[in-house]
């Protein structure tokens, strides 16, 4: 587990625009550990955590993108049933609101990494290290 950047990156919503971040990071060889998209109406949210977020901050700021930068936790876990639900009850114990998270993982791998924004990083740390 470690506190990590996630870059917050307010697009168009249109078609191709995902494929346009994803190549521009590429070239950059910048590798996506976690993504995750949000749209409305006109606009999309892609919430991603990269391999260098500083360089990837610079290059969707060099072409007059709006990108955000916080610090969220990081967590590899176990894939089995119960692992998610003792993290939210330790945060929840503790009054550490989780604002969003998302994660994936394979039905037949062992971890998973989940991505969490919480109100206090630190404090979160703290909490599940114990």
């Amino acid at each position: 587990m470690q506190i990590t950047k996630q870059l917050a990156l307010f697009l168009e919503n249109r078609v191709g625009m995902l494929a346009r971040v994803c190549d521009a990071l590429s070239a950059a060889k910048v590798n996506i550990f976690a993504i995750s998209t949000s749209d409305t109406v006109d606009h999309i949210v892609i919430r991603m955590v990269v391999s260098d977020p500083a360089k990837a901050m610079a290059m969707f700021e060099e072409h007059g993108s709006l990108v955000v930068q916080d610090d969220v936790l990081m967590i590899t876990g176990d894939n089995k049933p119960g692992s998610l639900a003792r993290i939210a009850h330790k945060l929840a114990d503790a009054k550490i609101n989780i604002e969003y998270a998302y994660c994936a993982t394979s039905p037949d791998a062992k971890k998973g990494l989940l991505i969490m924004r919480v109100a206090d990083v630190k404090k979160a740390m703290k909490v599940l290290n114990t």
